[in-house]
């Protein structure tokens, strides 16, 4: 298998995306490091995998919080002996128009997706450094890119999520570390489930293939990244939108 023996790292991942691209990583050998901010759920999630045979461990974290991901990846270094693959997918959404968005609003979208990803990055660079090897996968949005009517905290951060992928490509890339970035556009989730139907046709209606894409869409993507085939790709942004973004 592919990612036999390596550690991966996936933020969010008890649930929905997070829990797709675990699902992918696993089936190519990988063992888990299940990372959530509940740690109830994180466990069931691992307990799941390992029934089916797959190295998970859960670890609880908020990402948000410097001194929380500083503890997180030591205790993962220590349980596992490394870090290979860091997936930041943990994120929120707290969507309201600009006159009307409140500064919590901001800042805690901000904290979470954006300053999670930072202090990620941030703690897992010395290990991979040390290795000199590692992949650094960051998931960004369609909306980081194009933008959002009602998003505008969201777009920020997942358009600076995009930016720090570039910029940490080239800082690290000396070592052998691999920085890309993954932008979904309209995904069925949890969270996309509840939009109102009207709300659902327009955004299928600036698709180009017509159709939403789904969790295992965007684990598929990971997967590649996370693989030897991404070897010679870095600072990229994957989208995985059905043809919402066509710019360059």
């Amino acid at each position: 298998m592919k990612l036999q023996d390596k550690v991966a790292v996936v933020t969010g991942g008890a649930r929905g995306i997070g829990k797709s691209i675990c699902e992918a990583l696993a089936a190519d050998g990988a063992k888990l490091a299940i990372v959530d901010i509940m740690p109830e759920v994180a466990e069931a999630t691992a307990a799941e995998f390992r029934g089916r045979g797959v190295d998970a461990k859960a670890f609880a974290a908020n990402v948000a919080k410097v001194a929380d991901v500083d503890a997180l990846m030591k205790s993962i270094v220590e349980a596992f002996g490394k870090i290979d693959i860091l997936v930041n997918n943990a994120g929120i959404t707290k969507d309201n128009l600009l006159m009307r968005m409140k500064e919590e609003e901001w800042d805690a979208v901000i904290a979470v997706n954006l300053k999670g990803v930072f202090n990620c990055m941030k703690a897992v660079c010395r290990p991979m450094m040390k290795q000199e090897s590692g992949k650094i996968i960051n998931i960004a949005s369609v909306v980081g890119r194009i933008g959002n009517p009602g998003q505008m905290n969201y777009s920020a951060s997942k358009g600076g999520v995009i930016a720090m992928t570039k910029s940490a490509a080239r800082e690290l890339a000396s070592r052998n570390i691999c920085v890309n970035a993954v932008a979904p556009g309209f995904i069925l989730t949890d969270m996309t489930a509840k939009l109102p139907e009207e709300a659902k046709q327009q955004f299928l209606q600036n698709i180009p293939l017509k159709r939403a894409g789904t969790a295992e869409d965007v684990a598929k993507a990971v997967r590649f990244l996370a693989g030897p085939e991404s070897d010679y790709i870095t600072a990229q942004v994957i989208s995985v939108d059905g043809g919402m973004y066509l710019g360059s």
